[in-house]
Order: structure tokens, then sequence, then C-alpha cells
């Protein structure tokens, strides 16, 4: 089963941000840490 980890992750910093809009700098970071480690394992292992 091969689930769209990125939209669902977006949604979620998304709701996270508008609930915690002081949040957002550590929100956008993780997001992209998590993108760019998913990024790399995806290419590294596919």
């Amino acid at each position: 089963m091969n689930v769209a980890i990125e939209p669902l992750l977006a949604l979620v910093i998304g709701i996270l941000i508008l609930l915690i809009p002081r949040f957002l700098n550590y929100f956008v970071a993780v997001y992209l840490i998590v993108v760019g480690i998913l990024g790399l394992t995806h290419h590294t292992f596919t």
C-alpha cells in the first residue's frame, strides 16, 4: 500500500500553524527536513 506522506504531512503542519502560529518556523524546518530525507531515501532505494 503506497501512501503519499508529503500531502498528509503538509495538511497536518498547515493545521498546526493555524492553531499555533508562533511555531511556524519550527514546522517549516521539520517539514523541509522530512521531505528532504524522504526524497533522498526514495531515490536511493529505487
